[in-house]
Parts: structure tokens; C-alpha cells; sequence
């Protein structure tokens, strides 16, 4: 089939398909100021495609769905009862009556709509929905019932919608997403109540959509049917609905009330049969309909994108705030292991019982010549301080590490807390980490900080295998000269400036004295330089392993960083196609 008999340009759907799959993916999951506004939005959008847009892009020539909405009680079961000629829709006084919205079409048209063709949420029921009992549920709506009646002219569907200003919420959004899908809309209002501000909201729409409207005003008191229908006129002049039709029925008996007279609805139903009398009139309804749908959803498209951008802008502000304080925490403790900071309390006095400071800084300039014969000589008799050095060295620096650890995750969550999108991603957790937490922590912190100190001493072994200072390393040993290293490594920036720092710079010299006579002073140097990189690397990687789970959250929220440009893109995509046409 041609364009010009019905069928649109394959490119155009393909370009709307894109756009409805990448707003139904969108993710909007941060309660951002508003979010839940954005996100019905992108609901209404999907719905308004797929209900509607698809399947008319797909098949200009299917029959047109003119859904009858308004106003509770305005009588809409009662005008789709009279324009077929039989009951097709319960009509009642208890509220609410349409909870099954009812779908009249011609016999012929039938397979138009046994399929998912429009409304594909809905599932297809043959016949009037059975009298039962009205409550007011609040269950979603599943069931579109379908009644053939060969009174409906071909190439026209009715559909009996719920009531826009149900007390049933379920109704309420019923009735709009039918009324998105509709080719033109018949509202149903009376004289009583048509400046109710609802019907208002959606005619303001339709006329926003340049969707073809008909207004019917229903129980008109007699003698005011002139009066009544010029301000009725007026006001849809005033909201750009000049050219709706407008039909006035006249106010019925109680008795006679469930079937309107023909003189009234006969020129609703004539109406109805001119727009369907041939497929080109049918056509440009359509078309019309069609252009101020698709331009609604690229205009609401604009807006779902800018509130995807202000997700993933929230997003990358969690990030980074994770990154920022684990990234600070490595720092600090890199910091207090250069400027001296480690070597305070039970770390300084150990080392001061290990190398007995006060009597080797007296000897330093006087006798630098006889250190390293001195300090081998004293620790061989008391092995046990090599021993208790090395572990108040190991427990200051877990403890150092262990702090810093807590210290992130403790800013990471304050700085949430006060983030765009923060209350969203910290749903679920605890309010403060486990106080169980903390011995695990420290064991798997100490473990790191045992393996670095056998690296450094396999480093100070593989470095004493050079047949030059073989002799002068035996004379000392390797875990005397590894336990030295670790003290010039924090007594130093670097353990390179030889900057005393206190007491416990005062006490490094010393050792760096001896381990430059031992190894030369370019080894020293890159011994230290090669342990205080790997202890930063360490430390590096411990704080990304605590700050990936972080990460891992807002991963897990689904924001698309690139959502924002998929969706401008895509709506590009339908507007440049839609100007080809």
C-alpha cells in the first residue's frame, strides 16, 4: 500500500520505534526535586507511542477510535448506548459505572482490534462486561471489552471510557491513557457542570495536540439550551477549540433517560459518519491527530531528557564524592608515613630499644665508621627487640590504615546524605557501619601491611646477593636492615630529604647511616623509594577495593550518563523525518 492510500514511510516508524525504546529504558531512579513529575512524564510518553502513535504511524488507513470521556455522570455509557442503537455500555446511577471500558466497532473492522494493535496492555474480552455489584476498587483496570454492532459505521470504532474525575484513582488513569489513544474525542459534559477545571486540563491538551474534538452537552434545561451553549462556545473559543463541534441534548425524563431521542444525538452520529464517509477524509483525520501527538511526545521528550541529564550530573556527584574521600584517605595515610607522624608512641620507643638512640646519636660524627659493627653486634644478643620493632611497626601502621579506611566511609556517607540523589542511594543501608566490621577490617588491613614487609625485606635480600656488599649485609642481616628501612622510610618524605623531623627523624639518621655504609647511598635511596611506592600502591588499591562498593551502588541505580544524548538524538531523528515527509 502507498503512502498516499494510508501507509507511511518505513523511516519514520523505524525513527519512532527508537525514540519509544529509549524512553521506556530511561531510568529516573534518584528522588531528585522533580523526579516523580519527570518520571510520569516518561510514562505517559511510552504509553502515548505505543498506545496510540505506533500503531497509527503503522496503518494510516485503520478504522479511527473516537473515545468518549467526562465528567462523572455526564452520561457518555448513555450517548454510546443511543449512537448504536443498543446497550453496548452499562449505564448507571451508582458510581462508578464503566470499570471494563467497552470498544463498539463494525463487524468487518474486527480484526483491527482482536490484536494488540492499539492498547496492547489491555486484555481483549468479547462482550458487555456482566452486571455486578459497584464498589469503589482500586485495582488496575486489565480487561478491554469488544462488542461488534453492524449501527457503527465502517472505519469508526467507540470506546466508552472511564471517568476522568473518578474517586477511583485506577479510573482516573484509565481514562487518560484512553483518551491519548484516541484519533478524536468526544467529550460528554452537562449544563451543570461543564466548567468543572478537569474536563478543562484535557481539552487544553487536546487543543495543545490539535486533536480532533467534539463537544456534547448533555441535560440541557429546556429554554436554556442558547444560553448555555453561547458560553459553552465561548469558552472553547478561549482555549483555541473554536472549530470543535459542539451538540447540545436536551434534559430527559427519569424514565426515559437510558436512550437519548435521535433529534438530539442524529447530528452527532451524521458528524461521526462524514469524518469515516471515505479513506482520504478518514486519512487526514488521522494524519492531523497523528503530527500533534508525535509533536507533544518530542515535546515532552525535551523534558525527560534534561531531567535524565540532571540524574547522571547526581550521579557523577556520588561518584566522585566516593572517589574523592577514599582518594584522601590514601593520601593521609601516605603523608603520616613521610613526615615522621608514624614514628611517635609505641613505634619510636621500640626503635629507640632496638638501636638504643641516646648512645649511638653521641656516637654518630665521632665513630660513623664503627655503626654497622655495633648495631649487628647488639642485636645479635637481643633478637627479641628486631622482633617487637618490627610489630609495633606493623600494628601503628594498621591501625593508621584502618582508621583512614573508616574516616571515607564515614565522609562518603555524610557527603550523601546531603547530595542530590544521596537519600535514594543509601536506601537499605545500615546508618553506620557495623561495629563487627572493624576486626575483619583489621585483619585484612593487616595482612596487606605483613605482605609489604616481606617484600621489603625479600627486596633488602635480593639487594644484599651483589658480591660488594654481601659481607657487609651479612655483618648486619636482613631483617636488621629491614627494620631500619621501614624507620627511614617513615621518618622521611621519601625517606630521601634528610630532614630531621623530632626525635624520630633524630633516630632515623642514624639508621640511614648504617644502611648507606652497608648498601652505598644510591641503593638506600632506591631501596626506600621502591618501598614507599609499593606501600603506596598497597595502600592505593586496599582503598579502592572499600570504595568500590560505593561505586558499585550508583552503578546499580541504572543512570544512563548517556541517556540524555540517546533521547535528544532520537527525537532529532523523528522531528528530521517527520519534515521529510
Amino acid at each position: 500500500m502507498s503512502q498516499a492510500s494510508g501507509e507511511p514511510r518505513d523511516d519514520v516508524v523505524t525513527r519512532l520505534r527508537t525514540l519509544d525504546e529509549r524512553l521506556a529504558r530511561t531510568a529516573l531512579p534518584l528522588d531528585l526535586p522533580g523526579a516523580e513529575e519527570s518520571r510520569r512524564l516518561q510514562r505517559s510518553l511510552v504509553d502515548q507511542l505505543e498506545d496510540y502513535v505506533l500503531p497509527r504511524a503503522e496503518r494510516l488507513d485503520a478504522p479511527l477510535l473516537a473515545v468518549v470521556g467526562g465528567s462523572t455522570g455526564a452520561g457518555k455509557s448513555t450517548l454510546v448506548n443511543s449512537l448504536v442503537g443498543q446497550e453496548v455500555s452499562r449505564a448507571s446511577a451508582i458510581r462508578p459505572t464503566t470499570r471494563r471500558p467497552v470498544l463498539v466497532h463494525h463487524p468487518d473492522d474486527a480484526a483491527w482490534f482482536t490484536g494488540d494493535r492499539v492498547l496492547p496492555g489491555l486484555a481483549r474480552v468479547q462482550g458487555v462486561a456482566p452486571a455486578t455489584p459497584h464498589t469503589a476498587e482500586e485495582g488496575p483496570i486489565t480487561e478491554l471489552g469488544l462488542v461488534a454492532a453492524d449501527t457503527v459505521p465502517r472505519g469508526l470504532a467507540l470506546l466508552d471510557a472511564p471517568d476522568i474525575d473518578s474517586v477511583v484513582a485506577a479510573n482516573r488513569r484509565l481514562a487518560t491513557q484512553l483518551l491519548a489513544a484516541a484519533d478524536l474525542w468526544i467529550f460528554v459534559t452537562t449544563a451543570a457542570r461543564y466548567a468543572d477545571a478537569v474536563p478543562w486540563e484535557l481539552l487544553h491538551e487536546a487543543a495543545a495536540r490539535r486533536v480532533v474534538v467534539a463537544v456534547v452537552l448533555d441535560r440541557v434545561p429546556p429554554g436554556t439550551a442558547g444560553e448555555v451553549r453561547a458560553d459553552l462556545a465561548d469558552r472553547l473559543a478561549a482555549e483555541g477549540l473554536a472549530h470543535a463541534p459542539l451538540f447540545v441534548v436536551s434534559e430527559q425524563p427519569a424514565e426515559t433517560a437510558r436512550r437519548l431521542p435521535d433529534a438530539d444525538i442524529g447530528p452527532v452520529r451524521s458528524w461521526l459518519t462524514g469524518l469515516v464517509a471515505d479513506a482520504g477524509t478518514r486519512a487526514s483525520v488521522a494524519r492531523q491527530t497523528l503530527a500533534g501527538a508525535v509533536a507533544g511526545v518530542l515535546r515532552g521528550t525535551a523534558g525527560v531528557a534534561a531531567a535524565a541529564g540532571a540524574q547522571a550530573h547526581a550521579a557523577d556527584g556520588l561518584s566522585a564524592a566516593a572517589v574523592e574521600h577514599h582518594a584522601a584517605a590514601s593520601r593521609a595515610v601516605m603523608e603520616a608515613t613521610e613526615d615522621g607522624t608514624l614514628l611517635r608512641g609505641e613505634v619510636l620507643a621500640r626503635w629507640q630499644e632496638f638501636v638504643g638512640t641516646g648512645e649511638w646519636l653521641r656516637g654518630v660524627e665521632a665513630a660513623i665508621g664503627r655503626l654497622r659493627d655495633r648495631v649487628a653486634g647488639f642485636l645479635r644478643g637481643r633478637p627479641a627487640t628486631q622482633a617487637r620493632a618490627e610489630e609495633a611497626i606493623e600494628s601503628g601502621l594498621v591501625t593508621l590504615v584502618v582508621s583512614e579506611v573508616e574516616r571515607a566511609e564515614h565522609e562518603t556517607r555524610r557527603a550523601w546524605q546531603t547530595l542530590p540523589g544521596g537519600t535514594t542511594a543509601l536506601e537499605g543501608l545500615p546508618p553506620r557501619p557495623a561495629a563487627a566490621d572493624r576486626p575483619r577490617l583489621a585483619d585484612e588491613v593487616a595482612a596487606e601491611v605483613r605482605d609489604w614487609q616481606r617484600a621489603l625485606l625479600e627486596r633488602v635480600r635480593a639487594e644484599g646477593e651483589d658480591r660488594r656488599v654481601r659481607a657487609r649485609m651479612l655483618s648486619l642481616g636482613v631483617n636488621v636492615s629491614g627494620v631500619t628501612l621501614m624507620l627511614v622510610v617513615f621518618a622521611f618524605s621519601g625517606g630521601l630529604t634528610g630532614i630531621e623531623v623530632g626525635v624520630a627523624g633524630g633516630t632515623a639518621v642514624v639508621g640511614q647511616k648504617v644502611l648507606e655504609m652497608v648498601f652505598g647511598d644510591q641503593a638506600v635511596r632506591e631501596l626506600a623509594r621502591h618501598a614507599q611506592r609499593d606501600l603506596g600502591e598497597r595502600v592505593g588499591r586496599l582503598l579502592d577495593e572499600h570504595r568500590r562498593p560505593w561505586l558499585e551502588r550508583v552503578a546499580a541505580l541504572g543512570v544512563d550518563p548517556d541517556a540524555a544524548d540517546g533521547l535528544r538524538a532520537a527525537a532529532d531523528a523523528v522531528r528530521t523525518g517527520e519534515g521529510a515527509r
